[in-house]
C-alpha cells in the first residue's frame, strides 16, 4: 500500500510523529465530525481527527474503510 496516502498520526505510547495508520476506520463524532482509528502495526492503537474532504478522500483512496 502506498505510504504516501496512509493517514498519520501520533503515537501516544510510543511517542512518535507521523506513524502510518493501518487498519484504518473513519467514523463520525457525535457532534458531527470525523475520527480515524486504527492501529501502528506493532498492537498499539492510534486515533486521528481529521476533516471531512480529508476523511472523505481517505475512503476514497482505499487507506481507510467506511465506519458510519
Amino acid at each position: 500500500m502506498d505510504t504516501e496516502k496512509m493517514i498519520k498520526a501520533y503515537c501516544l505510547k510510543t511517542k512518535e510523529k507521523n506513524v502510518p495508520m493501518q487498519d484504518a476506520v473513519v467514523t463520525k463524532t457525535a457532534k458531527g465530525g470525523y475520527i480515524a482509528n486504527g492501529n501502528d502495526g506493532k498492537g498499539n492503537k492510534m486515533a486521528a481527527i481529521m476533516s471531512e474532504a480529508k476523511a472523505l478522500q481517505a475512503i476514497a483512496d482505499g487507506v481507510a474503510t467506511k465506519g458510519f
